[in-house]
Order: C-alpha cells, then structure tokens, then sequence
C-alpha cells in the first residue's frame, strides 16, 4: 500500500511536524494478530469491536480519550445498528468500554464522553461512584429538522469530563481555549473591583455551555456518517486537555474526526471502529494512506444513512 508523506505535511505544519517523531504504535498493545490495522507513525486505524480491543492496550498508555459511543437510539450505522434489547443492557456495556478506558489512560490523562440524553444520568452517578466527574458539559445546537409537536425537541448532547480521582492532576490548558468576553469589555466597561480600576478582560475561559453547529451536509468537513461530531469541538477538547505528542484515543472513531484533529494539532491518535467504510474513512482522513488494499480513498459525499430514533419520542 502507498503512504504519501505529504499528507502528513498538509495536517501538520512544520513547526509541529518536527516535534513529532514516529511512534511504536504496536507496542501500545500485547497482540493485533489476525485484527486488522494500519499506521504510519503518527496516526493509527483499527478495524474491530472496541471493548476487545482495549483489553489488548496496556494500562497507563494513552493521555486523553474522547468516547462517542453509539446512544442506543436506533440509529443505522451501515452495517450494525444502535439498539440494545433494554436501557440495562446498553448501560451494562457502557460501564464495560468506560473501565477499559480508565485503565488505558494515564495517571493524569483525561477522558470524554457522550451518550443520549436519558442515559447520562446513570453513567454519570457509576463514574461519580468509581472514578471522578470533573465537569458536565451540554453541547448545544440549532436544529433545521422537523421537530416534534408533541414535546420539546432535543436540542444538545451532554458530554461527562472525567479522570481517575480527585487527587490526580490533569492537563488543562485554559489559555488555548479562551474566546471572546461578550460583557464588560466590549461595553468598555471599568471594574471598580480591581486596585487600581482596569477595563474587563476581553477575553475568558469557556463555560460549560458549548454552542456549535451540527455538521451538514454542504460543510467542508462533513463525511458519510449519520453521527458525525464538529471538528471545532473535538479542536477545544485536545487542545485544552492534552498537549502535543501526546496520545488521543477514540473507541468509536466514526468518521475519524478526532483523529484528524489530533493530527492537525501535532498529537498523536489511535481510532477504532467496527465498519469497514468507516475504517477507510479513517486512514484517508487521518493522513495515513491514500490507498488500501487497490483501492484508491477518495471523499465522496452521500448524504447521511437513515435514523430510526423516533421512538424515543414516546
């Protein structure tokens, strides 16, 4: 198979690029026998069920993962499809990827994660029992769909911020992130509180209210995945909770957004997934290869499979 060196380049810019050295990706793992991958270097692509493949990771190897895990809501991923047989079966498999998870990431590592709205709660009180919430974040949106006129529509995604304990440090690089303060300062305002009285800072560390746009289908970024999380999002996550040369893990890679942020930002990433298209879609989008097995990786936009979640509406 052919690896281009110049895609790396066009993820990376050379400042970042020289930092990174090439990494051992293998001997993160006790076995990849007979599971298919492909790296090269800087960005890893598994194809296989997530939770057998984190059992193979060694303990303390990575620095920050992000989970956005299917939500058990009837969506159609291709080639499986997003439904337990009971709300108990779908938790009890969260909790079994989640302890992978904490005990692949490092001492001072971080972990994300995102499930449907009606589940968090229970995931929520077994991570506060087991490990530590550090924040709660709601990922809000607008929606051009058609919205129910029985009952309010859903309008955001939650998100738990995790680590090991309470006593453990963790990377949080609050100056990366900042945006614009949208009160005092651009009013001009003084605070008296401050000796001597200075102008608002024009500039402040996000809430724990995210607003960004869904990806559609006329963006840039969008690919073939009913799913599909904003590149500005998973930008404020790495950026603020790893640094660069560390190691992004994504369980349920998807569209391998993360991975491709990862890159961008001089990180190193590993992406899993169990569908074959989307595991092509990971090594073109994460810079790996641009062909696999004779077949050359181009992007080719269809619009989004079909979801079938209207149930949860009652």
């Amino acid at each position: 198979m052919k690896i281009e060196e110049n895609i790396l380049t066009e993820l990376l810019n050379d400042e970042k690029k020289e930092k990174l050295k090439p990494l051992d990706f293998l001997s993160l793992f006790s076995d990849l026998k007979d599971i298919e991958n492909i790296n090269n270097g800087y960005s890893m692509a598994i194809l296989g069920e997530s939770i057998s493949i984190l059992k193979k990771m060694k303990e303390k190897s990575v620095n920050l993962v992000f989970a956005d895990a299917p939500y058990n809501i009837g969506k159609n991923f291709g080639n499986n499809n997003d439904k337990w047989d009971s709300a108990k079966s779908y938790i009890d498999w969260c909790k079994q990827w989640i302890d992978e998870c904490m005990r692949i990431l490092k001492d001072d590592g971080t972990m994300y994660l995102m499930t449907a709205t009606q589940h968090m709660p229970y995931l929520d009180v077994y991570i506060s029992e087991k490990y530590n919430v550090l924040c709660r974040i709601v990922w809000s949106y607008d929606s051009s769909g058609v919205q129910s006129k029985k009952i309010f529509g859903s309008l955001y995604e939650p998100i738990l911020m995790v680590n090991k304990n309470k006593k453990m440090k963790y990377t949080f690089n609050y100056n990366d992130i900042l945006i614009e303060a949208k009160t005092g300062a651009q009013r001009k305002l003084i605070d008296y509180r401050k000796v001597p009285p200075q102008p608002y800072n024009t500039k402040k560390v996000p809430g724990n209210v995210w607003n960004f746009n869904r990806v559609r289908f006329k963006m840039e970024e969008y690919e073939n995945h009913p799913t599909q999380k904003p590149e500005i999002l998973l930008e404020r996550i790495i950026k603020v909770s790893s640094n660069e040369g560390d190691i992004i893990l994504d369980p349920f890679a998807g569209s391998f957004t993360t991975s491709a942020v990862a890159n961008r930002l001089g990180r190193y990433s590993i992406g899993i997934d169990l569908n074959d298209e989307y595991f092509e879609i990971g090594i073109r989008r994460a810079g790996i290869a641009t062909e696999y097995k004779n077949k050359i990786l181009i992007k080719q936009k269809m619009k989004k499979t079909k979801a079938k979640s209207k149930y949860v509406r009652g």
